[in-house]
């Protein structure tokens, strides 16, 4: 009942983004999943993450006959592709073959085998349509937010040193390579995510059953919830806000000046500036940043290949964010919180609803919220003592994965190692 009513509540979700997108002259999420089947996709590697999430449910040997049906699908379009002169992707047959999964399990598959393969269907298809609804998300934030709040954070981002500018001269410098490596590691922050939940996932096949939490929950709850925050506080970032950026592109007319990141704007009186009708206004929170502080978390796990991992992938995807300009540090902060909130959340909804979760989750957004309003209505004075309200902001963070981190080892306590029986003395018998 579970899964059938998240299911239903999914495909609600997707219809209304379908008309809102539609509202605004765009195909949404499932015009475009559709689309895919047949036209060369957008993303090649993250259907094919989906596609290996899916195949945590099958057999050795059916992982093998579905991969090779996907690569020969993909021949099959891109020699299709090239002699039309079409466009040239991957990935088509990673889905064809997810599609084929949910039509083996209603027609080849009964009872809990059937349930257990719709369910790693339905798993890599929620990876899929979590890219469509985001990218449906972010075109309703520029539709429907005229104005954004940069000035306002730019003015907060005092406090901290403002890190967007500095890291920004930092990318700069290191020039194609280093913007090409930091870039890779941005686009590919779903495919890194897949990783460590195929590892998590990797015991569904013996078992015949999923485990109560793992890592693709948290990511898509991030994803599901924040843009909801990008409503509540628009924000496009310094390098379309501040500035033509390191590498030729940024706000244009649209900019306030152009000052990154070579230039430190002002910190006094901030106000909301019109901005197109194009660009996301998804900055705050740090997404990006969330969802490696959540890949991180899962990591911690995994053996030590995967531990290493999770810690380069968040420190890159932290220098990524900033560098590139997409964010202000003040994001980061808020990202940092966000995931851990989210995160509590779901392991205490597993756990029952018992109080230690209640009271993180409560603390978390209380943290979160007061985040956000000192950066709306204190930005001037939080410039104004950097001193002061720096650490205090790294404070707040702090709190909330100390809290998490108290939180989570009270739920997993480390094994107690069992002693090793002693020998028996061996009895002398006399002679």
């Amino acid at each position: 009942m579970l899964w059938t009513t998240a299911g239903v509540a999914v495909l609600g979700f997707l219809v209304a983004l379908e008309i809102a997108a539609r509202h605004y002259g765009e195909p949404g999420p499932i015009t475009n999943q559709a689309r895919e089947v047949v036209f060369a996709p957008a993303s090649g590697p993250l259907l094919y993450a989906s596609m290996a999430l899916m195949m945590v449910v099958l057999t050795w040997r059916q992982r093998f006959v579905a991969a090779g049906v996907a690569v020969g699908i993909d021949v099959v379009f891109a020699l299709v592709r090239w002699a039309a002169g079409a466009e040239m992707n991957f990935g088509n047959g990673a889905l064809w073959v997810i599609l084929g999964g949910a039509v083996v399990a209603v027609t080849r598959r009964t009872g809990p085998e059937r349930v257990l393969l719709l369910k790693g269907v339905g798993l890599g298809l929620l990876l899929v349509a979590g890219r469509k609804t985001g990218d449906a998300w972010l075109l309703i934030t520029s539709k429907t937010r005229p104005t954004v709040l940069d000035q306002y954070l730019a003015s907060a981002d005092h406090a901290l040193g403002n890190p967007s500018w500095v890291a920004g001269r930092i990318v700069g410098a290191t020039g194609s390579v280093g913007h090409r490596i930091l870039d890779f590691v941005y686009v590919m922050l779903p495919v890194a995510a897949v990783v460590i939940a195929v590892w998590q996932l990797r015991k569904v096949a013996a078992e015949r059953r999923f485990p109560r939490h793992h890592l693709v929950r948290t990511f898509l709850a991030v994803g599901l919830l924040g843009p909801a925050v990008y409503m509540v506080f628009p924000v496009v970032g310094p390098i379309f806000a501040y500035g033509d950026g390191a590498w030729g592109t940024g706000g244009g007319p649209w900019a306030v000046a152009h000052l990154w990141p070579h230039t430190l704007p002002t910190a006094g009186a901030p106000q909301d500036m019109p901005y197109d009708a194009f660009t996301p206004r998804n900055c705050m929170p740090s997404l990006h940043t969330a969802w490696a502080v959540v890949i991180f978390i899962h990591s911690r796990t995994g053996p030590r290949v995967l531990r290493w991992a999770g810690a380069v992938w968040l420190v890159a995807t932290l220098t990524a964010t900033l560098g590139f300009g997409y964010h202000y540090g003040v994001d980061l902060v808020a990202g940092v919180v966000f995931a851990c909130t989210v995160e509590a959340g779901l392991r205490t909804f597993d756990r029952g609803l018992d109080w230690p979760g209640i009271r993180l989750v409560a603390y978390g957004a209380t943290v979160f919220a007061g985040l956000l309003v000192s950066y709306r209505y204190l930005p001037v004075e939080m410039a104004a003592h950097p001193w002061v309200a720096g650490p205090l902001l790294l404070l707040a963070m702090a709190s909330v994965v100390y809290g998490y981190t108290r939180t989570t080892r009270l739920w997993d306590p480390e094994a107690v190692p069992v002693p090793a029986p002693q020998a028996r003395p061996q009895l002398s018998c006399p002679r």
